[in-house]
């Protein structure tokens, strides 16, 4: 790309930024422009049905390309798609189902990953900033985002659900780890 007649042809950069709402601003066009940014993260600001999700992905698109698409998808209280999208469970539930029946819950994470991932590759949406790799430790910031405490466990289920992932066309974004959740802030 050739950055304001610079000569520049520049990969998309290393920083993604959000953006404000529903619409595409033309001060967020003129944003996405620059050749330090590679994307876009977005938020439950920017997204009231799933049609309008795709308008927003298509205007983003016609700035520049490529530009990454994101979103923190996780499931349970970090679900910023509600509206027209699937009610994930937090991965934890996946965890309590594990101690139960273990092939069970492997089957049911790599399932809870392919899903997840197909809605938002419905919607053009390149990325999602998911599972959460840590273990579960004392602190609420990570709780029951965290598939379970026993680090084994974690591997098994997050293996299972990355590949249920790659299965709809997106790559996992594995994040908080190591030890995430056993610190007091965020």
């Amino acid at each position: 790309m050739d950055y304001r007649g610079s000569g520049m042809n520049t990969p998309p950069g290393p920083l993604v930024v959000g953006l404000s709402g529903p619409v595409l601003t033309p001060e967020e066009r003129e944003m996405l422009i620059h050749p330090l940014i590679g994307g876009g993260i977005l938020f439950d600001r920017n997204h009231e049905t799933p049609e309008q999700l795709r308008m927003l992905i298509a205007a983003v698109r016609t700035v520049r390309s490529p530009l990454v698409v994101s979103v923190d998808q996780e499931g349970g209280r970090v679900q910023r798609l509600r509206a027209g999208f699937t009610r994930l469970p937090p991965l934890g539930w996946l965890g309590g189902l594990y101690e139960r029946m273990p092939a069970e819950a492997l089957a049911a994470a790599r399932e809870l990953g392919w899903l997840m991932a197909a809605e938002l590759r419905g919607v053009d949406i390149d990325a999602s900033f998911a599972p959460v790799l840590d273990v579960a430790g004392n602190t609420e910031i990570v709780g029951s985002r965290a598939f379970h405490e026993d680090p084994g466990v974690v591997a098994a289920l997050a293996k299972a659900y990355v590949a249920g992932m790659h299965e709809a066309g997106m790559g996992a974004t594995g994040k908080h780890f190591p030890g995430h959740g056993s610190v007091r802030g965020d």
